[in-house]
């Protein structure tokens, strides 16, 4: 980001720039202390925003006291650019007979799509696409590690046994996706948190994840549970990048 122009008292000139990226400051400075704070946080919504189709350029003007509650009475101009943002990426855990339906919707939206299985052959059956990327793990959950802050995951194994160990490292980490979701009733979702949580998890953030997933409508037919459940990321995503 760069300030672009400052009006009155404020914390540094027009002209100096700061690099963000997820995690927060990575070099530079726009003056510091509240507005600084401010503006990393922003730059921060910007990046997860760009990742799923919003504008990668923003230019605001914050009045330091109405804006950023500072006792400087100075206004200033900041110009947001995302650069190097990446894709809207949704990772499923499972190549169950959903997650092959649902890969196939994916597929014709703009994301790229993770699907983790032990078994190779359920993982073979799905079809080749540049956007998909396919990885075989005897214990899924060792690839939660990886997963992204702007992620969208799902999990979708063979069961509730094999979701909660997921969940449980998703649960234990710092970074958290944007969104979590496990496939299954109300009655799967209260075994879990109860596993979660005997399983050492906070009560709170035992809670933290969705179940059921997808919008209320259609059968219990795979194909139109998965309709349901890309039809409920492109809600979230949607309600992302509008708020």
């Amino acid at each position: 980001m760069t300030l672009v122009e400052t009006v009155g008292s404020t914390p540094s000139d027009a002209g100096t720039k700061m690099l963000v990226d997820e995690r927060g400051l990575v070099f530079g400075t726009v003056g510091g202390g509240r507005v600084e704070n401010k503006a990393i946080g922003h730059a921060q919504t910007l990046l997860t925003a760009a990742a799923n189709g919003a504008p990668t350029c923003q230019l605001v003007d914050w009045n330091l006291q109405r804006d950023v509650a500072m006792t400087c009475g100075g206004v200033v101009k900041l110009l947001f650019e995302a650069y190097n943002f990446r894709d809207w990426r949704i990772v499923i855990f499972g190549a169950g007979h959903v997650a092959q339906a649902l890969v196939r919707l994916l597929l014709l939206l703009e994301c790229r799509v993770l699907c983790i299985d032990p078994r190779e052959d359920w993982l073979e059956k799905l079809p080749e696409s540049p956007k998909l990327r396919t990885i075989q793990m005897a214990e899924p959950q060792d690839f939660v590690p990886q997963l992204r802050a702007d992620d969208y995951v799902l999990c979708m194994t063979m069961g509730h046994k094999t979701d909660r160990p997921i969940l449980q490292a998703i649960l234990e980490q710092p970074l958290k996706p944007l969104y979590l979701g496990v496939i299954g009733s109300h009655a799967k979702r209260k075994v879990l948190v109860r596993e979660l949580i005997e399983g050492g998890i906070a009560a709170e953030a035992a809670e933290k994840f969705r179940c059921p997933i997808g919008l209320p409508l259609g059968t219990n037919q795979p194909g139109e549970i998965a309709v349901s459940i890309a039809a409920e990321l492109i809600q979230c995503r949607d309600a992302l990048v509008k708020g």
